[in-house]
């Protein structure tokens, strides 16, 4: 299979079972539960992605230099070349070929391949502590177990955090300078999209959860 058909079927897979489960439970899909399923699943598959990231630090900086030579060599984009590229049924959870991802990131951020930076501990972050909560939040809004009141203060705080150091790590990336070494189409492409989906989603997250805390019930989710 190919790179990104494999992360577009653990998207739909993850996010098909939950939207299966609410229609199980309830009998009916609603808008706002969908948008937020998506988004955490995304997210916990990112996680997945970010905890290649530490355990394979150490090569971060030697595919970096493979891709680069690659570009120079070829003349073709490397993110497209990983994305295409095919990975065995065996091997689809495979640390080393999940990690390659951050050796084509990091020629348009090089902050993954340096332990001291925002951008990589931010990242490995993400990857260990977000995907429990994230697991517990998804499940509660959809077979409701905990009080609305408490889901929503789970959903602020995760929902928080993820505004709040995506729009950091968007600071700190003109701060430093380092869009300086990419050009404006890059930017967009691997700075700009990825990034604004990690703070306008969560917005819309952070939205719901509060509605939760104040009406003391999950009917913002289409929940009685």
């Amino acid at each position: 299979m190919r790179i990104w058909s494999i992360t577009c079927l653990l998207v739909v897979l993850l996010t098909g079972v939950v939207l299966l489960l609410r229609f199980w439970a309830v009998g009916d899909l609603d808008v706002a539960h969908g948008v937020l399923s998506f988004f955490i699943s995304v997210n916990l598959v990112a996680s997945f992605w970010e905890i290649c990231l530490l355990l394979r630090i150490d090569t971060i900086e030697e595919r970096k230099q493979h891709w680069n030579t690659f570009r120079l060599a070829t003349g073709k984009v490397p993110a497209l070349e990983f994305l295409t590229k095919s990975v065995s049924f065996r091997r689809i959870f495979s640390p080393r070929v999940w990690s390659d991802l951050w050796g084509v990131y990091s020629l348009y951020d090089s902050s993954y391949t340096d332990r001291k930076t925002f951008g990589f501990i931010v990242d490995i972050g993400n990857g260990a502590v977000t995907p429990f909560l994230s697991l517990l939040l998804l499940g509660t809004i959809t077979i409701p177990f905990l009080p609305a009141q408490i889901a929503g203060i789970l959903g602020v705080l995760l929902f928080w955090q993820w505004i709040y150091v995506t729009s950091l790590y968007m600071v700190s990336f003109y701060i430093t300078g380092r869009h300086r070494l990419i050009d404006r189409r890059e930017r967009l492409i691997y700075i700009w999209v990825p990034n604004l989906f990690w703070i306008l989603l969560p917005i819309f997250g952070f939205y719901i959860s509060v509605r939760l805390i104040l009406e003391g019930s999950y009917i913002a989710l289409g929940l009685n």
